[in-house]
């Protein structure tokens, strides 16, 4: 059986230029296995460390990337992107252009009989009632039209200080609290889900609960984390 493969958070963009390309080119080799290999492709949000789409604008210095998700849907490959808090401003490029699923709430997915639920995971942490009241703020159609009146020299500046401001302010080397995302996890495999699929952590994560599976997928920064599903069993992988 052909494979289903998820990833979430390369945040391209973000780097300094050399350490850029790097993560790049490891992205770029794996979307080439994913090539070979798969059925289906799941970005769980943060693909890029800022996107904003204007009419006839988009975010230069992604080209590769692009033409190697346009290629993935040229062979029949099926593509879904789950929105996360750097894609506040996707409207239709992706899903016109390259035939990319856009998803801005959780994903659910059937696949060989077994139910994913998917989830970037920004504002699953009861302490994120700011971002919460800044999500609505950025998703709401008024403000992204009047945002689309700034000319791209200053909007987009503007969207990576944004950016800049979204990340995570956890101290270096601290782990983060998992504990409202299992709690999630838990509510769902109530539900009948088998397993939850989440990012935004940036900390790679496996457990087990009975024959549930909750997995966060970590990064394409420092650990460059995947999950992997056969058909039978998902597991979490580092591309190397």
């Amino acid at each position: 059986m052909a494979k289903t493969y998820f990833f979430s958070d390369a945040h391209l963009g973000m780097s300094p230029p050399k350490s850029e390309r790097v993560k790049e080119r490891r992205l770029l080799s794996f979307l080439d296995h994913v090539a070979t290999s798969a059925e289906r492709l799941v970005i769980v949000g943060d693909l890029f460390d800022f996107w904003f789409e204007y009419r006839t604008v988009v975010p230069r210095g992604y080209t590769r990337v692009l033409c190697a998700l346009s290629h993935l849907r040229d062979l029949g490959k099926e593509i879904h992107y789950v929105a996360g808090n750097h894609d506040f401003w996707m409207r239709d490029f992706l899903r016109d252009e390259l035939g990319i699923q856009i998803h801005f709430d959780a994903l659910e997915l059937t696949i060989a009989g077994k139910r994913f639920f998917v989830l970037h995971g920004d504002g699953v942490s009861r302490r994120d009632w700011r971002y919460r009241i800044l999500k609505r703020i950025f998703r709401h159609p008024v403000n992204i039209f009047l945002y689309s009146l700034l000319h791209p020299d200053v909007g987009i500046p503007l969207a990576r200080w944004v950016a800049a401001l979204s990340r995570d302010r956890a101290s270096p080397g601290e782990l983060p609290d998992e504990s409202d995302y299992i709690r999630l996890a838990m509510a769902k495999f109530e539900q009948g889900f088998d397993y939850a699929i989440f990012g935004h952590l940036h900390h790679p994560s496996y457990q087990v609960f009975g024959e549930k599976v909750y997995l966060n997928l970590g990064d394409w920064i420092t650990h460059f984390t995947y999950g992997e599903f056969d058909g039978y069993r998902l597991e979490l992988n580092s591309w190397r």
